[in-house]
């Protein structure tokens, strides 16, 4: 093993510049050499890798088939060690895809009505968007950026608030004239409460009675992996739901759904957090503009 650190990238380039100019002198001017310096160089070169790379003559070199096959891996190297310079480079400039991880509500009733018009302002910039509930790793889904609800675990991300909504209890009028709308916690019990299929920070329904905090159970007959799954079960009639408010405004302005049961509510809010690795400082413009974007654009309203 040699002693010295070796610049692989640079005797590859210096190679190739002695195969396409056809020589040492040549290779030595454009690479601001001598010709001695490039001659030794490539044997250097041939020495580490045990075979012949060119046949040396008087007037010409000419390259063994060792020397044809490593020549055209090495251009093909240098081309990417290119590629990638650029794409780092680009610096300001907003270009290339962006990986989002976001919950199936957030983005049916907050991301994809705006969605035309961050594509429209950054027409260089792709999104893969990913629809789920459940916590994901960002390393592992090979994320730029998730968007979560709720309290966030201490973690080596940072995060950038979207707002906070509140949550209500609601019911299609369909299955509240059918089973009747609960007065109290009693007339609650014995109806449907969906819920979800995956681990929450609170297995259940938080509601206040008579000023003391409890929680009450799902039935847990449906269960679906998201939000806007129970909404959609909520509108058909199926059971009652507890939602984010700002998912169901227009269902009960409209009076799709049906607020239930609001004396027992205890006026709990979620927070909803844009969360990625690194400071926003080192983050490229593609993940920078996206966050900018939900920042600005695609925020909770209080509610």
């Amino acid at each position: 093993m040699s002693r010295f650190p070796v610049n692989r990238s640079g005797e590859m380039a210096v190679f190739a510049k002695v195969v396409e100019l056809g020589g040492f002198s040549a290779a030595a001017r454009v690479s601001c050499m001598t010709p001695s310096a490039v001659s030794k160089l490539v044997q250097r070169l041939e020495e580490r890798l045990g075979v012949r790379l060119v046949n040396r003559s008087t007037r010409r070199l000419q390259l063994t088939a060792e020397g044809c096959a490593f020549y055209e891996r090495a251009v093909r190297i240098l081309a990417d060690i290119d590629e990638a310079e650029r794409a780092a480079g680009a610096g300001e400039t907003p270009e290339g895809r962006v990986r989002l991880n976001v919950s199936a509500s957030y983005a049916a009733h907050v991301l994809m009505p705006v969605l035309p018009e961050f594509l429209s302002a950054f027409p260089s910039v792709s999104l893969d968007i990913l629809q789920t509930d459940t916590v994901v790793d960002l390393m592992a889904e090979r994320a730029d950026i998730a968007v979560r609800a709720g309290p966030l675990k201490s973690s080596s991300l940072i995060a950038r608030k979207l707002g906070t909504t509140s949550k209500t209890i609601v019911g299609a009028p369909a299955y509240l004239d059918r089973f009747g709308m609960p007065k109290d916690l009693q007339a609650l019990e014995i109806l449907n409460r969906l819920s979800h299929s995956y681990a929450r920070a609170v297995d259940g329904w938080p509601i206040l009675l008579d000023g003391a905090p409890m929680t009450l159970a799902p039935t847990e007959r449906v269960r679906v992996s998201d939000g806007e799954g129970l909404r959609q079960l909520a509108l058909a009639g199926v059971g009652l739901a507890r939602l984010p408010t700002f998912t169901i405004s227009e269902d009960i302005r409209f009076g799709r759904l049906l607020p239930v049961a609001e004396h027992l509510n205890p006026g709990d809010t979620e927070a909803f957090h844009a969360v990625f690795h690194g400071p926003g400082g080192a983050l490229p413009a593609r993940v920078r503009v996206v966050l900018d974007f939900l920042a600005t654009r695609a925020r909770i309203s209080p509610s």
